[in-house]
C-alpha cells in the first residue's frame, strides 16, 4: 500500500504491511529482527502511538504493532461488529499468520481485553506481558464510566462520535497531563485516519462496548490465573483522566509479582513518556 499523503515518514519511517482478513485489509508494522514484540493499541489510536517503542526496540527484536479495523491505515469496513471479540480474532490470526513464538505482549486502552484474550488462549506462547493503562475486568461496578457508555450509545453519542469525531478531537486530548506532548502535528496523526463519519464507526462502537461488553470483560477475568506464569510489568500514567488510578490498584493485588513503574502522565504514558517506556520495556526483556 501506498503511505497517505498526510503521514510523515519522519516521525513513522515504516514499511508498511497488510494481512487480508475476511471483513478487510488490517494494517500492521514490522520492523527488525529478533523475539517478537506485539504492540496493541487501544482507541482512538493506531500503530503510530507506538512509534518511539518501535524505533527503539526494533534494533534488537521484532516489533510488530497492527492497526485494528476501523483504525489507522487498516480498512473501516460498514459490516464488521468491532467488538472487543472480533478484533481479538483478527489479532489471534495476524499472530498466527506471522507464526511469532515467545512472544512480549505490550497492551495499552482496549488493547488489553484484546491482546490479554491471546495470552489467555495462548500463555506457553507468551513470555511477557507489559501493561499500560489499561482493565481485563468487567466495568459494571464503575457507576461513572458506565453512565458516560450508555449515554454515548444513544442517539446524541452516535451524533458526537461520527459526525463531531468526539474521540479524537476531544478524548484524545484528555488523555494527556501536559499538552505540550500531543503538537498539532501528531494530533493530526490521530484525526487524520478518522476525518469522515463512516471512518469512525469504530471508535463510537468502542464507547458502547464499556457496558456492551461488559460479560466479554468478565470471562476474560475468570481466566486471570492462566496469567500468573507469564512474567509481567506494568508501565502507569498515574495522572490519568480516562481511567480511575484504582484500576492500577487491581493489577497489583492481582500480580503482585508484577514489577511495576509509575509515571507523572497521562492516559497515553508511551506518548508522553516516550523514551523512558521503550527503556523500561527493554531493560525488563533483557532481565528476564
Amino acid at each position: 500500500m501506498n503511505s497517505p499523503k498526510w503521514l510523515d515518514r519522519i516521525l513513522y519511517p515504516f514499511a508498511h504491511h497488510t494481512l487480508q482478513l475476511p471483513q478487510g485489509n488490517m494494517h500492521y508494522v514490522d520492523e527488525g529482527e529478533g523475539d517478537a514484540i506485539v504492540f496493541v493499541h487501544g482507541t482512538p489510536t493506531w500503530s503510530f502511538l507506538w512509534r518511539q517503542q518501535i524505533k527503539r526496540l526494533s534494533r534488537t527484536h521484532r516489533c510488530i504493532a497492527p492497526d485494528h479495523l476501523g483504525f489507522g491505515l487498516s480498512d473501516k469496513p460498514v459490516d464488521f461488529s468491532y467488538t472487543p471479540e472480533a478484533h481479538a480474532d483478527n489479532l489471534e490470526r495476524l499472530i498466527d499468520h506471522l507464526q511469532l513464538k515467545n512472544i512480549t505482549l505490550v497492551v495499552h486502552d482496549f488493547g488489553g481485553p484484546i491482546g490479554l484474550r491471546y495470552a489467555l488462549r495462548h500463555p506457553e506462547n507468551v513470555k511477557n506481558l507489559v501493561i499500560l493503562n489499561t482493565w481485563m475486568w468487567s466495568l459494571e461496578a464503575e457507576s461513572k464510566i458506565m453512565k458516560i457508555s450508555r449515554f454515548m450509545s444513544g442517539g446524541i453519542g452516535r451524533f458526537l462520535y461520527l459526525q463531531l469525531g468526539f474521540s479524537a478531537n476531544i478524548l484524545l486530548p484528555q488523555g494527556y497531563h501536559e499538552r505540550k506532548h500531543l503538537p498539532r502535528d501528531i494530533k493530526l496523526h490521530y484525526q487524520k485516519p478518522l476525518s469522515s463519519a463512516s471512518s469512525r464507526f469504530g471508535t463510537w462502537q468502542f464507547a458502547k462496548a464499556l457496558h456492551n461488553s461488559t460479560l466479554y470483560f468478565a470471562e476474560l477475568w475468570e481466566e486471570r490465573e492462566k496469567l500468573r506464569s507469564i512474567n509481567k510489568l506494568i508501565l502507569w500514567g498515574e495522572k490519568d483522566k480516562l481511567l480511575p488510578l484504582h484500576f492500577l490498584d487491581k493489577w497489583e493485588q492481582e500480580f503482585p509479582e508484577a514489577k511495576v513503574i509509575k509515571y507523572k502522565a497521562g492516559h497515553f504514558v508511551q506518548e508522553e513518556r516516550g523514551g523512558e517506556v521503550a527503556e523500561a520495556i527493554q531493560n525488563f526483556i533483557l532481565e528476564k
